[in-house]
């Protein structure tokens, strides 16, 4: 088996091992705050905080190589001039590992009502105070310069779904000239804190095959660090981008990291790992802690229902965090009941520390030669409701 190392500037990206029936990867990613073992799973730090965690308990329990936070968020607060004057993002928030900032073109997706797109870039309106802003391909690397995020992301335009071949086709030309900027501007732009930064376009096209096909092309030619794939997990149905995964990772070189963006579930998470994608993210973990559905290798609890009310048992016998075993299933249903924050905080560390798991795990497997086998099985457990 082939092993590829690319170095650029200060990224180092080796492929260590396929899986021989799928074309699940274990590689490693090395930055100037360390090294990214990968399958990863990023969680998602949206305003400089993985909500409800603090960053002791994201480093000792939960210990991912990377977090992501937003260009967009951070933009409006607490503003890149408080970001500049702290040195930058690892020491405003006092996280000293790798950092992914979004370039905030979702964001703007998600703002439909309240923005609008030109050639020239996005002008859209504060969901915070209702102010006007215009975000470009060029003000857009210079907030990520600011901002000083390891790994930054192209400014690019995320369709909805469902979306028509006509529009889809007009907006992948435009986050294609759009990315081209960006490369051109970021030349102009040098990182300000002393450590360089790595660039990652992004595939668009819908759910289009040819679109697929020619966007990954595209952004394979554009000779940058390391790819993403966007405008997946905005609905459609997990087949699609299963379809859309495949058709992609198909065309992007091999000898670079691949970054299926906002993506998703557990099982989400396993089978685009099946599809050759290296580095995932998602609210997903977070979010539905806090609303009390738990994520385990056995299958998804809602600790809310009244079964949970008197089973002492620990919160997951084989998770990997303290609170797993430290609290049960009854006190945290008890929390929840009572609206006590500290159970969403429970929730949300046992959540993530099992994503970690699970892609750790995954890992595990590849290296091992068995990972085709052992998804299987696990797509087949956290298929379940407790």
């Amino acid at each position: 088996m082939p092993i590829f190392a690319t170095e650029i500037y200060d990224l180092k990206f080796t492929l260590q091992h396929t899986d021989p029936q799928s074309k699940a990867r274990a590689a490693s990613l090395q930055t100037d705050h360390g090294t990214i073992e990968t399958p990863i799973f990023m969680p998602v730090g949206t305003v400089a905080s993985v909500k409800g965690v603090h960053q002791r308990e994201l480093r000792e329990e939960v210990n991912p190589d990377i977090i992501l936070a937003n260009t967009y968020h951070l933009y409006l607060r607490p503003k890149t001039d408080i970001l500049e004057k702290a040195g930058g993002l690892h020491k405003f928030m006092g996280w000293d590992r790798n950092i992914l900032t979004d370039s905030g073109g979702y964001q703007v997706y998600s703002l439909s009502a309240n923005r609008k797109i030109k050639e020239e870039g996005v002008k859209f309106k504060s969901h915070i105070d209702g102010s006007y802003h215009v975000f470009t391909p060029e003000n857009v690397m210079e907030i990520q310069r600011t901002i000083g995020a390891d790994i930054i992301m192209a400014f690019d335009e995320c369709t909805p779904y469902p979306c028509d071949y006509k529009y889809a086709k007009r907006s992948m030309h435009m986050t294609h000239r759009w990315l081209d900027r960006c490369i051109a501007h970021l030349e102009k732009v040098p990182p300000k804190y002393g450590f360089d930064q790595t660039f990652f376009p992004i595939v668009q096209g819908s759910t289009y095959k040819d679109l697929r096909l020619q966007s990954a092309e595209y952004i394979a030619n554009s000779g940058c660090e390391g790819n993403a794939i966007g405008g997946l997990s905005v609905g459609e149905p997990a087949e699609e981008m299963y379809a859309m995964t495949e058709v992609v990772c198909g065309v992007l070189p091999e000898d670079k990291p691949r970054y299926l963006m906002g993506v998703g579930t557990p099982i989400n998470i396993l089978e685009n790992i099946a599809l050759g994608i290296d580095m995932f993210d998602c609210v997903m973990p977070t979010r539905n802690a806090r609303n009390g559905m738990l994520f385990t290798a056995e299958g998804t609890i809602n600790i809310k229902n009244k079964k949970w009310e008197d089973d002492f048992s620990p919160l997951d016998p084989a998770g990997t965090t303290f609170v797993d075993h430290e609290y049960s299933k009854a006190y945290l249903r008890h929390l929840f009941a009572a609206n006590e924050y500290l159970g969403k905080q429970i929730a949300t560390i046992h959540n993530l520390g099992f994503y970690m798991w699970l892609v750790r795990e995954a890992r595990k497997h590849i290296l091992a030669g068995d990972f085709a086998s052992w998804k299987n099985q696990m797509v087949r457990n956290m298929d379940k409701r407790l």
